[in-house]
């Protein structure tokens, strides 16, 4: 079986134990993730062979995150070293009607100081099969993008398919450029597009036509179809775009589903309620990992897909951290309607 590859950066988190806030903190629990290196996590636990490729500093903490991700059974064998530091974000994790909020400190660090030719990308998809990046890579610094653009146009002159989790963070936006400058080059590159609305707005200017996309913390699939079509026709390259639904209740409540359009149907998923959330953290990042696993799993059957990718990510809201650390036997177990949570004996 050939090989998935993500690009990105892995950072060092710290979070204030329990749910205390900053101001109450007296010790940082410590957590290892990223967007592209928590799809590369679930893909591993999920048995595809993965590369994570990303560019981390020669010393202790790069040397801890490279550990994580071995443990995981992640494939390192192309990182390249440099950068004076780790990345690192600042996590007070929210509960019940206060939400959780970010800190990132990330200047200087391995992947913001990349640039383009550093990694030799035809060696990196000589036995690769899909490649996956977020839009969090590009926001870090114009060399993170022209890395990204690199990758994803040895992607396609190689054939290998590429995804992209669109990921818009308002906070990283901050050297000069603005997500429209720099997004549409390496999205027209994708040939699956995962995005929420605030991703298609805040990128493309895209928004829902003529209709109220919540109703009563519940959210409507059929009303993104419209987004979903848009998204097709700005970046015609795309055989399938989805969007993960999210309905906030509360920070501890949350409804969740995602629809996938192939341009000709929309598929929706069950919707699932999340009471009691443990970590929504890496939620958008499991089902990513979710829907590459069923795409390459069953290629002919995109509900199936959505579905396990729904299963998957409403599964890692209960798991603490940022990667999603369930199998696939426990993702079709919710998949089959047990959501009883007994203990296995």
């Amino acid at each position: 079986m050939k090989n998935v590859i993500t690009f990105g950066e892995i950072m060092l988190r710290l979070s204030p134990q329990g749910f205390k806030r900053f101001s109450q903190a007296e010790n940082f629990d410590v957590v290892y993730g990223g967007g592209e290196s928590n799809v590369a996590v679930s893909l591993a636990n999920y048995g595809l062979p993965v590369e994570f490729v990303t560019r981390l500093p020669n010393n202790d903490l790069g040397e801890c995150a490279l550990m994580e991700m071995r443990k995981r059974n992640v494939g390192m064998n192309h990182l390249v070293r440099g950068g004076e530091r780790l990345g690192i974000y600042f996590l007070e994790m929210g509960a019940v009607s206060r939400g959780s909020k970010v800190v990132y400190d990330r200047a200087h660090s391995g992947m913001a100081s990349i640039e383009a030719g550093m990694i030799d990308w035809e060696t990196v998809f000589e036995n690769a099969e899909w490649f996956h990046w977020t839009g969090i890579t590009p926001a870090i610094s114009q060399g993170a993008a022209d890395a990204t653009l690199e990758a994803i146009q040895t992607a396609n002159r190689m054939g290998v398919t590429v995804s992209t989790d669109l990921n818009y963070r308002k906070n990283l936006w901050n050297y000069g450029k603005k997500p429209g400058d720099i997004m549409p080059a390496l999205v027209e590159g994708c040939d699956i597009i995962l995005g929420n609305e605030e991703d298609a707005e805040k990128h493309f200017g895209l928004h829902p036509q003529d209709v109220d996309v919540t109703k009563g913390g519940s959210v409507e699939g059929e009303a993104y179809l419209s987004v979903l079509k848009q998204l097709m026709q700005m970046f015609p390259r795309a055989k399938k775009v989805i969007t993960t639904l999210r309905g906030s209740i509360s920070a501890s409540h949350n409804t969740w589903t995602g629809v996938l359009y192939d341009g000709k149907t929309l598929f929706e998923a069950p919707t699932y309620q999340i009471t009691h959330i443990v970590d929504r953290v890496g939620g958008g990042d499991s089902f990513m990992g979710g829907l590459i696993y069923g795409l390459m799993t069953w290629p002919e059957d995109d509900q199936k897909a959505l579905n396990f990718a729904v299963a998957a990510s409403c599964l890692k809201h209960t798991i603490y951290g940022d990667a999603n650390l369930v199998t696939v036997k426990e993702v079709e177990t919710l998949m089959g309607g047990d959501a009883s949570g007994r203990v296995s004996r």
